[in-house]
């Protein structure tokens, strides 16, 4: 430009436009992210997270390891590892088979409290994904039942490797007392714990932010509470991208 030729000044004080969208935005599916509840000071903030990382993870193989009924069987801790607990009926397992791509790897079963095992899936070396028992309605003598919460507790607050328990909750539901001991019981272990409502596209979308509001206001009273509350839907695929890219931030290290 030579010195006498005019300064367009608007287009000078306009700013610059970036070379390209920024990456890795939070996914628009999410109606947490889309929707966030209006005033509300509690509802923590999604971060951005490479989703794409998680993408990765889930396109490699996955593999039913083994099921454990006792500590002594328990694999070596050499590799991640996160576990998927809640109450029987919650939908552990679709949501894992979502999170592969697979209808049939985890077992789900019309008859709560089939799962009576801790159920560990590899997910090509990179990670353990670990399936527990349901609480809640399990058909089983009671001293079955002790049997497995012994168990339950023993791996919870002794496993080195365990970078966080998923409590999967029925968004139809919210939060049940048998959550509440739950979250109490990680707190006392220390291990790190988020939770997981399932289910969402079966609530309105009133109801489900009346929901994320009562369970802000519980979950973040918990010290070992990681402070995202994640969305899902297995049949609509809702969440599942933001789930998967936890799970790969976990398995990175």
């Amino acid at each position: 430009m030579s010195p006498t030729e005019p300064i367009d000044q608007k287009a000078a004080d306009a700013p610059a436009k970036p070379d390209q969208p920024p990456v890795n935005n939070p996914p628009v599916d999410n109606p947490l992210v889309d929707n966030p509840p209006a005033d509300s000071p509690a509802v923590y903030s999604p971060p951005v997270i490479e989703l794409p990382s998680g993408e990765a993870l889930f396109r490699r193989p996955c593999t039913f390891v083994k099921g454990v009924v006792a500590l002594k069987g328990l694999p070596d801790p050499v590799q991640p590892e996160v576990a998927f607990a809640g109450r029987s009926n919650v939908g552990k397992s679709s949501l894992i088979n979502a999170l592969v791509n697979r209808r049939d790897l985890a077992r789900s079963s019309n008859t709560p409290g089939r799962t009576q095992e801790l159920n560990f899936f590899d997910l090509d070396g990179a990670i353990w994904m670990v399936d527990l028992p349901g609480y809640g309605f399990a058909k089983a003598p009671k001293a079955k039942v002790d049997a497995w919460n012994k168990l339950l507790q023993r791996y919870l607050a002794g496993r080195p490797n365990l970078q966080r328990t998923f409590i999967l909750v029925d968004s139809r539901h919210g939060l049940k007392d048998l959550d509440r001991e739950m979250m109490d019981r990680l707190d006392t272990a220390a291990q790190s714990f988020q939770v997981v409502l399932t289910k969402i596209d079966k609530i309105k979308a009133e109801e489900r932010d009346a929901l994320l509001q009562r369970c802000y206001a519980e979950v973040n009273k918990h010290v070992a509470a990681f402070p995202e509350i994640l969305l899902t839907s297995s049949e609509k695929r809702i969440g599942i991208d933001r789930l998967r890219a936890h799970i790969a931030a976990m398995a990175e290290g």
